[in-house]
């Protein structure tokens, strides 16, 4: 496993670590076993901050790319007792055909001492676009949970905005086609929807990445935990997914989510809008036919928890949260086997009702 030292002025280390709820940035070295170079680093998450364990985000400074990124953000993983969640999301989404940050973990070392086991993930940036040779266009993030493709937030209140919920990560030539696709979700009618969303949406990669967050059911990825890429070349909107540790037979805090908590339908204004429409609800079921068959199986992701496991696994004295919790790590394996087992069961035996709907 990889190892990153981090150098930081201890005073520097301790003002970050007690305000919690700063987003400033402080100057720090980081050294990898191939590399050397400057960087600033902040902590990052929402109620990720006040655990022991931190996350935090690190831009590159000098110099300024690293292996073609920018940026790279350090998972602490804190409530996930698999350390493997994240990292196994991200590579199924990937397998489904859904864009998805690439992710590995590293032992993070700051003034020399193990804070333990980290996930290292690339950012969703231009330079990800870049180092896939995608076209350039504008990347949104959802913020927070008013992006939920609705004029109303989830406490059913009005929006201040149409893009209340995102931010513009990268703005490519000035673009405002966000605003146009949450009007066309939430003004249209149902023919002229039918007929415009296609020219604004990359309908099938959508359906694709509903199947993928109704598999792995992540609650908060229809209305938060993505982010939105508008392709310069074919004038539609992709999405990809982020911060998946609260999935696979367990929520955002580690507690255990029934494997039917999370309907066939999943959630979300657009969702909702384009699965009101047979073809594309048919579509939808046929994707999800097609992963339950080849992908969201024992068979298929077995080899590939144990792979994560077994790479994990011999780092974890080295880790002062889980030191302890060997057993605990352990058991996850079976876990989320018997989650993948109950989850696929749930979502085959809702195939025909979906459809048929």
């Amino acid at each position: 496993m990889e190892k990153y030292f981090i150098e930081i002025p201890e005073s520097e280390l301790l003002r970050i670590q007690q305000n919690i709820w700063d987003h400033e940035y402080v100057d720090a070295k980081l050294k990898t076993a191939n590399q050397k170079c400057s960087i600033k680093v902040a902590l990052r998450g929402n109620q990720l901050r006040e655990h022991k364990k931190k996350s935090y985000h690190i831009i590159f400074d000098k110099p300024y790319l690293i292996y073609g990124q920018h940026e790279i953000h350090l998972n602490a993983e804190y409530n996930d007792p698999s350390l493997m969640r994240n990292k196994l999301s991200f590579d199924f989404f990937e397998s489904i055909g859904v864009l998805a940050p690439h992710s590995i973990h590293i032992l993070l070392y700051i003034n020399n001492v193990c804070h333990g086991i980290y996930l290292k993930l690339e950012s969703f940036d231009q330079f990800y676009l870049r180092n896939r040779n995608l076209p350039e266009g504008s990347i949104y993030y959802a913020t927070n949970y008013d992006a939920n493709f609705s004029l109303y937030t989830p406490e059913k209140k009005l929006k201040l905005t149409l893009e209340d919920g995102y931010t513009k990560k990268y703005d490519f030539q000035k673009d405002s086609s966000l605003k146009r696709l949450l009007i066309v979700i939430n003004t249209f009618p149902k023919e002229e929807f039918i007929d415009e969303i296609i020219n604004i949406l990359d309908v099938e990669k959508y359906l694709m990445w509903l199947a993928g967050v109704v598999c792995t059911q992540n609650f908060d990825g229809f209305i938060h935990n993505y982010a939105l890429y508008h392709n310069s070349k074919t004038g539609l909107f992709e999405i990809t997914p982020w911060d998946y540790d609260g999935t696979w037979g367990r929520d955002l805090h580690g507690r255990p989510l029934e494997h039917d908590y999370i309907p066939i339908e999943g959630y979300n204004t657009l969702t909702a809008r384009l699965l009101a429409c047979p073809k594309y609800r048919v579509l939808y079921g046929e994707f999800l036919h097609q992963i339950l068959q080849t992908q969201f199986t024992v068979q298929v992701q077995k080899p590939l928890i144990e792979k994560i496991h077994h790479s994990i696994r011999p780092y974890i004295h080295k880790d002062p949260n889980l030191k302890n919790e060997l057993e605990t790590f352990d058991g996850e394996q079976e876990y989320i086997l018997r989650f993948i087992r109950a989850r696929n069961k749930y979502l085959v035996s809702k195939l025909d009702s979906l459809i048929k709907l």
